[in-house]
């Protein structure tokens, strides 16, 4: 992945600057078309409550948050969240996984998932899991990575009347041999 010039920092301080960075990169997702649990257009101020939600749950635990940063601007960024279930402890959902548009096509979204990947062995996990959104072909995104399909929800997303997209599991077994 030559060329990659992303540096990650797993739970930083979330200050008020990086949560306003955040809710920022959040809504340049959203309104570039990507699905991160709203549907474009959106402001900051419709994103705010959904993100000091995941905040809480970051600094209270027990999820996680891993960002990418380009320089001092954070790029990239998941969500590492737990299952809160204790037969569920042995994997862990990676949400809100998120690559600032203007930075598409650098291999940053790949380097994201490669560092989640490489924490979730570290930390002795068996699988890590994401749902992604259908009809947006993200489903081969995660495929080449390693991931495969298993689950799909039909229509369980209301983007807009008569707009129903599936919700698709997808898994990554952390058992084997890195990818």
């Amino acid at each position: 992945m030559a060329g990659v010039s992303l540096r990650f920092v797993l739970d930083p301080e979330l200050t008020p600057a990086l949560r306003a960075q955040i809710v920022a990169l959040w809504v340049d997702v959203t309104n570039a078309g990507g699905a991160v649990g709203f549907v474009a257009p959106v402001a900051a101020a419709e994103v705010r409550p959904m993100a000091e939600a995941a905040f809480a749950e970051i600094a209270d635990g027990p999820d996680r948050l891993l960002v990418g940063y380009e320089g001092d601007r954070p790029v990239a960024i998941l969500i590492f969240c737990d299952n809160r279930f204790h037969l569920k402890r042995h994997y862990q959902v990676l949400k809100r996984v998120m690559v600032h548009p203007d930075t598409q096509g650098r291999g940053y979204g790949v380097a994201l998932m490669r560092e989640a990947e490489r924490l979730g062995r570290e930390w002795g996990l068996a699988a890590l899991h994401v749902t992604v959104r259908g009809g947006l072909g993200l489903e081969s995104f995660y495929d080449r990575l390693g991931y495969r399909e298993v689950g799909r929800l039909p229509g369980a997303l209301r983007l807009a009347p008569g707009d129903d997209r599936d919700e698709i599991f997808m898994w990554l077994d952390l058992d084997g041999p890195a990818a």
